[in-house]
């Protein structure tokens, strides 16, 4: 029997026109499809597949959609935990801890449908957020050959999120699993890979790790909206972005005003035969502001959302450059965006480790003010305002001449030094930078103290040459000079200068790209520091 066109039925089953005896039984199942809503399948957020990686030790969190009112029973191993899909067709249920490390085990979840994980493994989940040096890939670092062919790694899986900027919260996602191999590892983040790799082989556990770094990417945009415009410190920020917004609305409005008027001008001089008047030149595509990686809430909505609450251990972080030029609102900023970020995991105060911003552009001769140096600053006093974080200074493996050093496997050791020594107690590991502590001053010198060094002077290995380099030191009047420095007997260092006789404040690698070579004997190099609080460069940029 040959079907009425879709039109033809529509227009008969509401009475408009008459059909045949056979077509008006076949607009009856029509009727019937449109008062009877379909069925929908029990599904997940995308966190959940083959292959995947859930947290040991904690209570993992399962999520995902159903018919409003549809009953779910998730099933892994022995444990099985129930739920009723609410209003929205939401529906969630947390797994018992497991304490146990391995696998493969399956996950199985059954409403009105079945889906059945497998190959699923219970170990150390970590994030690996940030800008595009976190996002840089195997590919594009150090010896990519020789990491791809050495990545066979079955235990470690990895999963990276989309690039979606956007102010409506996403519920899921277009990704899924895979498990290491020379033939999936190669585009995955490489500090991401190469931190998880190292916990992998030390600990000898499975390590599933989240991809979603975005190049480009300013800390505002990781953050939730309404908690940054609720932010008394953080509103100038949110209402420069208000204004940025208003004034784009307000061009496309006086475009499509002057289009229209002169689609009428136009047609007008068409009938007299005049001219064609000039056409209103339009405004540039907005999308790349509203649609991208600096908007406030832009990746917070679109590829973090869709992952907070899946179990995981902790987050590693590389990003800092985009916000560097205002610096001294980093210092608000950046732990605002850590403490959200536990807040809405539900995890607690879970393990946040960072990368310090590292040397980039000219090496300059002279002591200079420097907005790198200032966002430096801010995350390291990141690190003294919030608990459970810590950060791997970097200052000795960027590259002047390019913002994406290739020198990631160093990157990745000095964050998962931090992991192994304070997150799972691995003893013998060195994680903490030598950091500056107090300055006395001894008539034209001052003498500098230091934590996470030995109090003697073996405790120092400078690089290269034996003398101490990059300190600079000032008097009142503020100008800095390059100074010299030697190391005490009982490890505190020596500054001191001709031509500053009343000195009060002393820096250290203060630079984008400073020249300095101060390590611990644990091989960790000295943070940069300053003992001052003069204005700094980024003082009043929001």
């Amino acid at each position: 029997m040959r079907l009425a066109h879709p039109a033809a039925m529509a227009r008969a089953v509401f009475g408009l026109i008459p059909m045949p005896h056979a077509a008006g039984v076949i607009a009856c199942l029509v009727l019937t499809a449109i008062a009877t809503p379909a069925r929908a399948d029990v599904s997940l957020n995308n966190m959940f597949g083959d292959h995947m990686v859930l947290q040991q030790g904690i209570k993992n969190k399962v999520w995902g959609k159903a018919d409003p009112g549809e009953a779910v029973t998730v099933t892994l191993g022995s444990q099985t935990h129930s739920a009723t899909a609410g209003a929205d067709g939401m529906w969630h249920v947390f797994l018992d801890p497991v304490r146990a490390y391995g696998g493969p085990h399956t996950l199985t979840v059954k409403g009105k449908n079945t889906i059945t994980f497998n190959d699923v493994l219970i170990g150390e989940v970590w994030v690996c957020a940030g800008q595009s040096n976190m996002q840089w890939s195997i590919n594009q670092s150090n010896d990519p050959d020789l990491e791809k062919a050495a990545a066979k790694f079955p235990n470690i899986r990895l999963i990276s999120v989309p690039q979606v900027g956007t102010q409506e919260p996403q519920a899921n996602f277009n990704g899924q699993w895979a498990v290491c191999s020379p033939e999936t590892v190669g585009g995955f983040s490489a500090v991401g890979y190469l931190f998880g790799r190292q916990l992998h082989e030390t600990l000898g556990v499975p390590v599933g790790l989240i991809n979603n770094a975005w190049g480009g990417s300013a800390a505002e945009a990781w953050v939730n909206r309404d908690k940054l415009a609720a932010n008394e410190k953080l509103k100038p920020l949110h209402e420069r972005w208000v204004k940025t917004e208003e004034a784009l609305k307000a061009a496309q409005t006086e475009y499509e005003k002057q289009l229209a008027e002169w689609k009428t001008a136009a047609e007008k001089a068409k009938a007299d035969g005049k001219p064609e008047p000039e056409q209103p030149k339009q405004p540039g595509n907005p999308d790349g502001l509203l649609k991208g990686n600096a908007r406030p809430g832009n990746i917070y909505c679109g590829v973090l959302k869709p992952s907070i609450g899946y179990g995981l251990r902790g987050a590693i972080w590389y990003q800092g450059e985009s916000n560097a030029s205002r610096a001294y609102q980093y210092r608000e900023l950046f732990p605002f965006m850590i403490k959200s970020w536990r807040e809405e995991w539900g995890l607690g105060d879970f393990p946040f480790y960072w990368v310090q911003l590292a040397d980039f552009m000219n090496e300059k001769p002279e002591p200079a003010d420097s907005e790198w140096a200032e966002l430096r600053e801010a995350q390291t006093m990141t690190m003294k305002a919030l608990p459970n974080t810590g950060e791997a200074v970097i200052i000795d493996i960027g590259e002047g001449k390019d913002i994406h050093p290739k020198n990631k496997q160093d990157v990745a050791k000095r964050l998962a030094r931090w992991a192994l020594a304070e997150t799972y107690k691995v003893p013998g590991i060195a994680c903490r930078n030598p950091l500056y502590k107090s300055m006395e001053k001894q008539g034209a010198k001052i003498v500098l103290s230091f934590e996470n060094v030995a109090d003697n002077a073996g405790g120092w290995r400078p690089f290269d040459v034996a003398e101490p380099r990059g300190f600079t030191i000032a008097g009142a009047d503020k100008k800095f000079v390059m100074a010299k420095a030697s190391i005490l007997p009982d490890g505190r260092i020596e500054i001191s200068s001709d031509a500053v006789t009343d000195p009060v404040a002393v820096r250290y690698a203060w630079a984008d790209n400073p020249v300095c070579n101060m390590y611990s004997q644990t091989g960790l190099p000295l943070t940069p520091f300053r003992t001052d609080d003069f204005s700094g460069v980024t003082a009043n940029a929001y």
